[in-house]
């Protein structure tokens, strides 16, 4: 349990309940929940609000229930259902639409039995469609005659600019003090306080939040967490007119997942390789060009499986995914200071969590634990 909190009027102007590194999608969620439960928060954030420099960004994400990952993070994303919507009731913005989802490929493949799996260990509301049910459903789609697919009607997507500008607005209200432009250097822990050095000086607070992205391995680098950053790159196409389609993850027979996402931006779709393609990276040397046989690498998988996508290429951005070895996130206490907690190495998959990874960080520095069973996102599993 951390200490009561000092007099305010006793502490140096330059004194924090808790500072914040990085204002991302993690950084912007603890940010707000932070505030609202009335610490004096200060965030940190090298670029401007909700850019296009880390793995916040690219104008939708997905959401599901039925996750193939693992049933661990089912009751976390049922609270993060929970907390969007509550976030988009009090911003009053745009950031949740549901679409529904689907989940293609063979019924042996990682991506269908695992969402079989995780919807039947907690009871989820789903459809199991073979081959000919999927092509009357949604003829737009050409699957194999032994594929099938898991629908959910919960799946759909989220707006990340508008979630992280979201959280940083209603954080900013409850009394956090946001600096954007200003890299964080160096951090170390003095006693019962922690220091926080940036290019424009140096804070104080008695805790300390780093949600850093791709730049987590350089501010974590005393525990040798095994992250690797790598590029990927998300690609948006023009589509035939009238083929409505939900939020699509579609695992072939080479095992190279792949998703489509109905943003409407520009009156395209989304789409990209999950895993195949990525070159490692560092934030430094991420390489932000799109080469042509990257564009065509994903018009080919469309053009096989879901022909009317397969249009002009629109627009073509390049991110980071902050890979851990087993696929599993870092959310934690730091295992040496006690005041000091993080949340990382979310591996493409981690941006539907925002919300509630924000909560169980709040609850870490104001309980020093959380309710929230986190036990699978420990960095002691690394050590093991």
């Amino acid at each position: 349990m951390p200490e009561p909190r000092e007099d305010v009027t006793t502490r140096p102007e330059n004194a924090y309940d808790v500072a914040v590194v990085g204002l991302g999608g993690m950084g912007s969620a603890a940010a707000w929940h932070l505030a609202r439960r009335g610490h004096r928060v200060l965030g940190l954030e090298r670029f401007g609000a909700a850019h296009e420099m880390g793995s916040s960004h690219g104008r939708s994400r997905i959401i599901r229930q039925a996750y193939f990952e693992g049933p661990e993070y089912v009751p976390l994303l049922l609270r993060a259902y929970e907390l969007w919507e509550e976030l988009q009731r009090e911003s009053g913005r745009d950031l949740l639409r549901i679409t529904g989802a689907l989940m293609i490929g063979s019924p042996q493949g990682e991506l269908v039995s695992g969402s079989l799996g995780s919807a039947g260990e907690h009871g989820l509301p789903h459809e199991l469609l073979d081959a000919r049910r999927l092509r009357e459903r949604f003829p737009a789609l050409k699957p194999s005659p032994d594929e099938v697919a898991l629908y959910e009607e919960r799946g759909g997507f989220l707006q990340p600019e508008e979630c992280v500008r979201a959280h940083l607005d209603l954080a900013a209200k409850r009394g956090a003090e946001l600096h954007f432009e200003e890299p964080v250097l160096s951090w170390r822990a003095t006693g019962d306080r922690v220091e926080v050095r940036t290019a424009s000086g140096a804070y104080e607070a008695e805790h300390l939040v780093i949600t850093a992205g791709p730049w987590a391995p350089e501010l974590l680098s005393d525990l040798g967490l095994p992250l690797r950053v790598e590029r990927r790159v998300m690609l948006w196409f023009e589509h035939r007119p009238g083929t409505p389609l939900p939020v699509v993850l579609w695992e072939p027979e080479d095992g190279e997942l792949f998703y489509v996402i109905p943003d409407g931006w520009r009156g395209g779709v989304k789409a990209a390789l999950h895993h195949a393609g990525g070159s490692r990276c560092t934030p430094e040397t991420l390489d932000r060009e799109i080469r042509e046989e990257e564009v065509l690498s994903v018009r080919e998988r469309l053009a096989r499986y879901i022909p009317a996508l397969a249009g002009r290429c629109l627009d073509a951005k390049a991110c980071m995914y902050t890979l851990t070895p087993d696929g599993h996130f870092v959310v934690s206490r730091h295992p040496a200071e006690p005041r000091v907690a993080m949340a990382c190495g979310f591996s493409g998959h981690g941006f539907k969590f925002c919300g509630v990874v924000g909560e169980i960080l709040a609850d870490l520095i104001s309980e020093g634990t959380t309710p929230h069973p986190i036990g699978l996102f420990s960095p002691g599993r690394f050590a093991r």
